[in-house]
């Protein structure tokens, strides 16, 4: 029961992901800053689709995913159908793992120590949605400010 209410809430949340970025008037202004705006909306993007393929794909689902984040914050001027592509692929993933995931796996810890303590997969999959709407909302405020 848990799984599936995540699992919509990702997905959910990815399609808007989705429609912010297909929102954008202007495609240039996906990669524009401000004195005070530091990341651009696909810089956002990209990093988005990093982390929830690390660590979902990766360690929950052992997709093999290498991240480099780095180049999240660094590559520019990716065409606005690339990010959705990747925005698409990363819902997939998700639906992916997701149907693998018992309510007994998300009861167990987490694969992985990233805050330097042991949690539990529910717990670290509930902060992983949390982390994408705080970015997805920077995002809605960002075309908001800044597709002029």
């Amino acid at each position: 029961m848990i799984t599936e209410s995540i699992r919509s809430l990702y997905n959910r949340d990815l399609n808007k992901l989705k429609a912010e970025i297909e929102a954008y008037q202007n495609e240039e202004n996906l990669w524009k800053t401000d004195k005070n705006i530091a990341n651009s909306a696909g810089n956002l993007v990209l990093h988005l689709v990093g982390n929830l393929n690390h660590f979902i794909g990766t360690h929950l689902g052992n997709s093999g995913y290498v991240r480099q984040r780095d180049l999240e914050f660094s590559l520019k001027d990716i065409p606005r159908a690339e990010l959705i592509e990747k925005i698409e692929a990363t819902t997939a993933m998700i639906d992916s793992v997701f149907a693998q995931l018992s309510e007994e796996d998300l009861k167990k810890e987490y694969p992985l120590v990233v805050f330097e303590r042991a949690m539990t997969t529910d717990y670290f999959l509930i902060h992983l949605v949390a982390h994408l709407d705080y970015h997805l909302g920077q995002i809605n405020y960002h075309r908001r400010l800044l597709d002029i």
